[in-house]
């Protein structure tokens, strides 16, 4: 589809300038992308650090529960 979209500007441009000048708006990113600062993470869209460690601590004992009966 971009190919399409540089074969049109080539065939339609009046000059150098004029190209250039369409290609770089074809290949601007979209408004509003750049510049602004992200918004925080919604509530709950994450875990604190204290929940991680006890989610940790809980895979750490399943791990060792099912290791124990194991042989090698």
């Amino acid at each position: 589809m971009l190919n399409a979209a540089e074969a049109a500007i080539d065939a339609l441009a009046e000059d150098d300038t004029a190209r250039e000048r369409t290609r770089a708006m074809l290949y601007a990113p979209p408004a509003g992308a750049g510049g602004e600062r992200r918004r925080a993470r919604p509530p709950g869209a994450g875990m604190d650090m204290a929940s991680a460690q006890a989610l940790a601590a809980q895979v750490a004992a399943e791990d060792a529960r099912m290791t124990r009966g194991a042989t090698s």
